[in-house]
């Protein structure tokens, strides 16, 4: 019985994707809920999962199209058995070939090289084809065998670093050696005697182009922020604070912290806490714009800015000033880890009031970041340095961060913006504050 497999809901205000992916080729075996297809939406990739057990018939659509919720993409025939792979036929033999190899290389033992190359191309392929579309594009960008490499996900399935780790020669299985030259090449070719033909393909200094397809996701992070800066009066102020409080606070509790928690103490939950309390005195940096409406919320549902394979994504983490330092560090983590995978969903990233975005874990020491409508702010974190700085009348060296605060001045006015930077300042300088709200 034939069943079709269907776009499954992307996400609120979402009707449309584009099929960036089949994971399985018509003939294949899938198990129930097996992904079959990787869906590519404005914000997420989603996998389009089997809704029964059987064999891949038919492929409906093609990789690139565009696709509507609930349209059909794929057949699967209910309880079929899959069919022998064709890399299973034996391979088209040519005797003049498989006879005339080894003795070209001197060794009678060698394998045939077009038999030997049929069967590498035909599991890379196979390899790539099942992988998620961030390790595939992280496979094929670094010329990695992923049938080479231990997985560390879940059930063992590869993730973005571990190819990355092997394509530096840390995780990757040896490979097969490579059999010694017959015979050694002179450091100059004698007089007369023909250069050897070259085996490198790119010449120094060749030059390149490639052009590349936007994808949804860029294409919708391009539009968004283009629209930003052309609706919203932005603006942005300036702060620096000074780090020491807090990386003292980290290096005298970090150790108790993870060994309670199970989770490391780092710097985005101090200044979320702080962003909180501050918010409480300027809540209008909490708030959107909405017509000619002002909704001010009493939650706070932080968007903090990470980086995918695919460009910056924000997922929120939803009632933000209710949680301890601990449900921060853990939300975050978690979003971080998903972000790497490509597992975000619409769901993640839907929402949030202000956003937070770290710069400085990239070397960033100042920027001006822009609002990610309809909210009204976005503070901007940086690296931190030691600067020589004016204590009590003296030049001491004092670990310094840049804050950045971008905001929407139709709604928020100077004053305000310069009362919440200096307000998260005075939390991050005396963290006692957080805990006494203050």
């Amino acid at each position: 019985m034939a069943t079709d497999v269907q776009v499954p809901a992307l996400g609120e205000s979402i009707t449309e994707g584009t099929l960036a992916q089949w994971l399985k080729k018509p003939g294949e075996a899938v198990a129930a809920d097996e992904p079959i297809a990787s869906l590519e939406t404005d914000k997420v990739s989603v996998e389009v999962p089997s809704p029964v057990a059987g064999v891949l018939t038919e492929q409906l659509v093609q990789e690139g199209d565009t696709v509507a919720v609930g349209a059909a993409i794929a057949r699967i025939d209910q309880g079929a058995t899959a069919s022998a792979p064709a890399a299973a036929a034996p391979p088209t033999t040519n005797p003049a070939g498989a006879g005339e190899t080894p003795a070209l290389r001197g060794d009678e033992h060698a394998p045939e090289p077009a038999r030997e190359a049929e069967t590498s191309a035909a599991d890379e392929g196979d390899s790539i084809t099942t992988l998620s579309p961030a390790v595939r594009r992280a496979v094929l960008e670094y010329h990695v065998d992923p049938s080479k490499i231990r997985g560390s996900g879940k059930d063992g399935r590869l993730t973005k670093d571990d190819v990355i780790a092997a394509a530096q020669g840390k995780t990757a299985a040896p490979a097969a050696p490579t059999p010694p030259p017959t015979a050694k090449a002179p450091a100059a070719p004698s007089a007369g005697a023909a250069p050897a033909a070259p085996s490198a393909p790119a010449r120094s200094g060749e030059r390149r182009e490639e052009r590349v397809k936007m994808s949804r996701l860029r294409q919708t992070i391009a539009k968004r922020l283009k629209d930003a800066q052309n609706t919203a009066a932005m603006l942005t102020t300036f702060n620096d604070v000074d780090m020491s409080a807090v990386i003292d606070a980290r290096a005298r509790y970090k150790d108790l912290f993870e060994k309670k928690h199970g989770i490391r103490l780092g710097f985005m939950a101090f200044f979320v806490k702080a962003c909180a309390l501050a918010a409480k005195d300027v809540p209008s940096v909490n708030a959107s714009l909405e017509g000619d409406e002002i909704v001010y919320h009493d939650y706070l549902d932080v968007s903090v800015a990470v980086s995918a394979p695919k460009g910056l994504v924000v997922p929120v983490v939803r009632d933000a000033d209710q949680m301890s330092f601990a449900e921060i560090e853990k939300a975050i983590a978690a979003y971080g880890k998903k972000a790497k995978e490509g597992t975000l969903t619409a769901d993640d990233m839907a929402g949030g009031t202000f956003t937070i975005s770290n710069g400085g874990v990239f070397g960033s020491l100042l920027s001006t970041p822009i609002i990610n409508p309809p909210q009204s702010a976005v503070l901007g974190m940086h690296r931190i340095e030691e600067r020589p700085v004016a204590k009590d009348g003296q030049v001491v060296i004092r670990p310094m961060m840049y804050l950045a605060l971008s905001y929407d001045h139709r709604l928020i006015d100077g004053r305000e913006a310069v009362t919440f930077v200096v307000r998260v300042k005075e939390a991050i300088e005396d963290p006692t504050r957080l805990l006494i709200d203050l």
